[in-house]
Formats: C-alpha cells, sequence, structure tokens
C-alpha cells in the first residue's frame, strides 16, 4: 500500500481512484464499512482505492487545545486499512490555512486535480470544507460537474458497547477511558492499543520479580482508566501474554501516570528503547495500595494468574471462531 503525506506526494500521472474521506480514527467496525465499499467499487472498476485523512486532528487547529485521545496513532491506521484492501492513504497535514478552504475548493484541488476521483464513499454525516460546510448532497451536486459519482453508506453498527449507542470513534473513548476493554473490543473488533518507547522507570518491579515494560506513550493516546488489565505486550511482530498497570503506582506513592506491561512467563528481555504496543483485553480491578508487600505480591501473583487464564481462553475462542468463519473481528471475553 502506498502512503502519501500532503498532495504534492500523490505521483505524477496517479489516475482515476475510487476515494473516501475521513478522520477514521480507531478505523472501528462503521469506518470498515465505509471503506470497506471503498475498496469493493474500486475492484468493480479497476482502479486504485484511496483513503483521504488528516493530521492532527481537525479539531485541534479549529478549536486548539482540544484534540481528542487518539485511538491509533496513523501508522497504525495505516496497517488496518491495507488490511482491508486499500491502496493508498493520503495524510493532508491540516493547517489553517488549508481549514479556510471552501468546500468547492477542497473538491477540486484534492478530489478532481489530485487523485482524479471516479467515485467517492462517505457515511451520511459526512462535512467538509471551512466551517464543515460542505455535505454528502453538496458533494454529489459538484459531481456531475466533475464526472466523479457518490455513494453513502450507512456506518452506523450498533451492538451492546455504551447501552446500545451507535459505533463511533467518541463512544469507543469513553469506554477507553471508563476501562470498559470490552465495549471497546466489540466497537473496534479487535483490543484497544496503545504504543510507545519503552523508558527506563523505578524498576521496582525488576526487584519485586515481574520486571514491567514502561511505555512513553505516543502524544494523545486514549490511554485505559487506571486500574490492571490483561492483554499482550507485542515486540517486533510477536504478541505475549502480559499483565498491564495503568495509573501512579500508589503502593509507592508516585504521581506521574504510567502505561506498564510484565510479560507472563518472559524471562531476560531486554526492550529499553524499543517500541512496542500494548493491546488491553480485559479489566481486572482498580488501582490499591496494598497493606505490606507481602499483601502486593499476591495480588500482583493473583493478576499475573487472571491475566494468563483470560489470554489462553481468548486466544482459544478466536482460533475456534476463525476455524468457523474465517478472519473476523474477535470477540470480547468474559471477566469476573
Amino acid at each position: 500500500m502506498q502512503r502519501w503525506r500532503g498532495l504534492e506526494e500523490i505521483p505524477e500521472g496517479w489516475g482515476r481512484s475510487v476515494v473516501t474521506i475521513g478522520s477514521y480514527d480507531g478505523v472501528h467496525r462503521g469506518h470498515q464499512l465505509i471503506i470497506g465499499r471503498a475498496v469493493a467499487r474500486a475492484r468493480e472498476l479497476g482502479i486504485p482505492s484511496v483513503v483521504v485523512t488528516f493530521d492532527p486532528h481537525p479539531s485541534e487547529v479549529v478549536r486548539p487545545g482540544s484534540h481528542p485521545p487518539l485511538l491509533a496513532p496513523h501508522h497504525r491506521r495505516a496497517e488496518l486499512m491495507a488490511e482491508l484492501g486499500v491502496d493508498a492513504v493520503l495524510i493532508l497535514p491540516f493547517t489553517a490555512e488549508f481549514s479556510k478552504l471552501s468546500p468547492a475548493d477542497f473538491v477540486v484541488k484534492v478530489l478532481v486535480d489530485k487523485l482524479h476521483a471516479k467515485a467517492v464513499v462517505e457515511g451520511p454525516n459526512f462535512r467538509f470544507g471551512h466551517k464543515a460546510a460542505g455535505n454528502v448532497a453538496f458533494l454529489a451536486e459538484l459531481g456531475t460537474t466533475y464526472d466523479y459519482e457518490v455513494e453513502v453508506v450507512d456506518l452506523f453498527v450498533r451492538g451492546e458497547a455504551g447501552g446500545g449507542e451507535p459505533f463511533s470513534s467518541t463512544l469507543t473513548r469513553r469506554l477507553v477511558a471508563e476501562g470498559d476493554m470490552a465495549g471497546a473490543m466489540e466497537i473496534l473488533g479487535r483490543p484497544h492499543r496503545v504504543e510507545g518507547v519503552v523508558v527506563r522507570g523505578a524498576q521496582r518491579g525488576r526487584e519485586l520479580g515481574y520486571p514491567t515494560a514502561n511505555v512513553e506513550t505516543l502524544p494523545h493516546t486514549a490511554i485505559p482508566a487506571d486500574g490492571v488489565y490483561a492483554g499482550w505486550l507485542e515486540v517486533d511482530g510477536e504478541a505475549m501474554p502480559a499483565a498491564i498497570s495503568v495509573g501512579t503506582n500508589p503502593q509507592f506513592d508516585g504521581t506521574e501516570r504510567t502505561v506498564e506491561a510484565y510479560a507472563i512467563d518472559r524471562v531476560g528481555l531486554d526492550l529499553y528503547g524499543l517500541h512496542v504496543a500494548v493491546d488491553f483485553l480485559a479489566y481486572l480491578r482498580g488501582q490499591e495500595k496494598f497493606a505490606s508487600i507481602e499483601a502486593l505480591l499476591e495480588g500482583i501473583a493473583n493478576d499475573v494468574k487472571r491475566s494468563r487464564e483470560l489470554v489462553a481462553s481468548y486466544e482459544v475462542s478466536y482460533e475456534a471462531q476463525r476455524g468457523e468463519s474465517g478472519p473476523g473481528g474477535p470477540g470480547a471475553p468474559e471477566t469476573a
């Protein structure tokens, strides 16, 4: 899959394409419907599919200080889009000047002059251009002038998450902030992921016999609520079952909020300086300050035991699901 940052990186002579535009933070199951339809339409027409997205999030430019927590960084979104069959991703730097483009100018500069859109696939609430003045009706109206079709896809998937609210990035961020990993997983179709570089911490975990990877998360990352979780620590493509702690470490009167992952049953890992991913499967408990180090060690041992069991159970059920229906979005396990 090709990745371009800015209009100037689009190859010379780029032909017709099917385009979809949006922030697509998280590439959740609603997003997957739109992107999947764009890919399918491109294959029907025998031309490439392109996803257009923005960096930074438009809200940060329009309303400075309002940048939402991100469910996935751009490189992760691109990976997920590639899995859906997308041929190219265009990341447009969203500047104050760019935000002032009228809807008509946006269409001409991006869709017509550069991407030569043959078809545009969007959700019903898609808005674009200065002050979000453009909508799908206006997009379709311009299509009659510039020779592209517009297809609107209903992205409003519902499930149990959020009490039956329509799936959205906003709902997913709320569930992550509440520590509801099962709800977030239902919307995303996979565990919520946090990424960053492993840095040196206080190394108390090592002293206690449970060395953890202290992950310095990427800016604006959507980090789950403080507590202990079961999940995975992924390094260089290897996903290791993990017990994960998020919070300030009240046992030792900590003040800095951290994400730390203990790779279960792994010995001698040296991860300092490596970029890693932490996938959150299930919430186990809130943060606690134990009465003694002995009680703390007993609590950690129980966290590790439960994490090992939950991850193993999930992996067995997911493989069974794949065997029955092929690759697809995993379901969430029940937790005690």
